[in-house]
């Protein structure tokens, strides 16, 4: 299967807080408000790569809670592992690769973001224990619901 699709696999953090507001960055290189989170390193596992992106992302040290979510860039290939997080440690703070760190609610996240990040946020806030599984083509949902 050397031929065969290759996929990028990434993770993002719904880093929440007690007050109900989730943690959103805006991105440097393109000025996108989306969760913390990036690709995996072929060497690291997923949860040891999420501690890492939001890390180098936000400043903070978060542990996972559970996996709210799984999303597919048909466009690109991607495929993104979202958890709900909880802060264990830092303050949140810009860094190299985020212009701007800030805690949203709700209404914020469906304004700033466009669907197919906004979507992993609502899941997240959503979550009843089954993670939703959704397709998307970079922006726009492909599909409306979890089964």
């Amino acid at each position: 299967m050397a031929n065969g699709p290759r996929h990028s696999v990434s993770v993002a953090a719904a880093v929440l807080a007690e007050d109900g507001k989730v943690l959103a960055i805006q991105r440097r290189d393109n000025g996108h408000w989306e969760p913390p989170g990036g690709v995996l390193e072929l060497d690291e596992g997923p949860i040891d790569g999420l501690r890492r992106e939001i890390l180098e992302e936000t400043g903070l040290l978060v542990e996972p809670v559970a996996l709210s979510g799984v999303y597919k860039n048909l466009s690109e290939g991607i495929v993104a592992l979202v958890f709900r997080c909880r802060v264990s440690a830092g303050t949140a703070h810009v860094t190299e690769e985020t212009a701007k760190v800030a805690w949203l609610d709700r209404g914020q996240v469906l304004t700033r973001m466009n669907e197919a990040f906004a979507i992993r946020i609502t899941d997240a806030l959503d979550f009843a224990g089954i993670p939703a599984v959704r397709t998307h083509d970079g922006k726009y949902l492909r599909d409306n619901a979890p089964d």
